[in-house]
């Protein structure tokens, strides 16, 4: 079958895509579009400005959508990229709104550190291999 995971083998990047697509989703459609926190709002008022809340959370929701849509797709890592991008566009995002609020509101420093640590994780984590399938692994003795 051609784009099957070896049998055995776990795609810890494809499994961090999907994990952080579904909290991306969540996150839009719970925190955002049903409830957004009025603190959140009004620190994010530099990116609401040109954007109104419910679009951004739909734009969390796609992006989410878009990472588990690529988290489920095997030997694809054009693809895979696609994923991660979508997550740390979103989470660029929102850090670069808490960090442009920090001057006006100096708590917004800790969601700002938060955020930029999150986007710079998604980064990293997309420039990692998953471990080769234990067929071609060496034997180590």
């Amino acid at each position: 079958m051609l784009g099957a995971a070896p049998r055995g083998t776990v795609s810890r990047r494809r499994a961090v895509l999907v994990v952080l697509g579904a909290g991306w989703a969540g996150y839009g459609a719970l925190g955002i579009l049903a409830s957004p926190r009025a603190g959140t709002s009004d620190l994010l008022a530099e990116i609401t400005r040109w954007v109104p809340m419910p679009v951004l959370g739909w734009l969390w929701v796609t992006a989410g959508t878009v990472a588990i849509g690529a988290g489920l797709v095997t030997n694809c890592p054009r693809v895979q990229a696609a994923g991660y991008a979508a997550l740390a566009a979103v989470a660029g995002l929102w850090a670069a709104g808490f960090v442009l609020a920090v001057p006006r509101a100096p708590t917004a420093s800790g969601s700002a550190s938060i955020w930029v640590a999150i986007a710079l994780a998604v980064v990293v984590v997309s420039g990692m291999d998953d471990p080769l399938p234990r067929a071609i692994r060496k034997r180590w003795r």
